[in-house]
């Protein structure tokens, strides 16, 4: 199931005096997160609040966000290790592409065979590919998103790989 609601970012302190958050962006690129109109803030209750955005802009690998209604550096001191949200409907999704959440707790399949081999735990940026945590019965395994492992990521299928032999073993 895709959530309507993806982790976009985290803000991590106040900058000035009149209300402004440094966030750390984990969009594509800060930009994405500094062009959009609002945010959100998961509530205790599991509903969402909306942050409806005055500014944004980017400073090196950060966003400068200043909030509606958030005038004060306490009010934004009050913000500080919160992870902000973005609507599915709000993301500039490119034809083709597919959300790193909806990849998530997928299973990992043969693309030849059709084995299962475990679920999708994690994804980070390697130095040279972005690496899947597949989670097997065994451990964990790191696997490399290029296309000579990866043949295919089908958010309602799972993820076909391609390993060579001993890989999971």
């Amino acid at each position: 199931m895709r959530k309507e609601y993806i982790e976009c970012g985290r803000a991590c302190s106040p900058h000035g005096v009149r209300g402004a958050v440094k966030v750390e962006s984990w969009c594509d690129s800060p930009r994405v997160l500094a062009t959009r109109q609002r945010v959100y803030i998961a509530e205790k209750d599991g509903s969402y609040k909306e942050l409806a955005v005055k500014s944004a802009s980017v400073s090196g690998h950060l966003v400068l966000m200043s909030f509606l209604g958030i005038e004060t550096r306490e009010g934004a001191q009050m913000l500080k290790n919160t992870t902000l949200y973005l609507k599915r409907e709000d993301i500039p999704i490119p034809e083709g592409a597919v959300l790193i959440a909806d990849l998530i707790g997928l299973s990992v399949i043969d693309a030849d065979t059709g084995k299962l081999y475990g679920t999708v735990a994690d994804i980070d940026d390697g130095v040279a590919s972005r690496i899947y945590t597949v989670k097997t019965e065994r451990g964990d395994v790191l696997l490399p998103d290029v296309p000579e492992f990866i043949i295919e990521r089908d958010p309602d299928r799972g993820v076909f790989v391609r390993p060579i032999p001993g890989f999971f073993d």
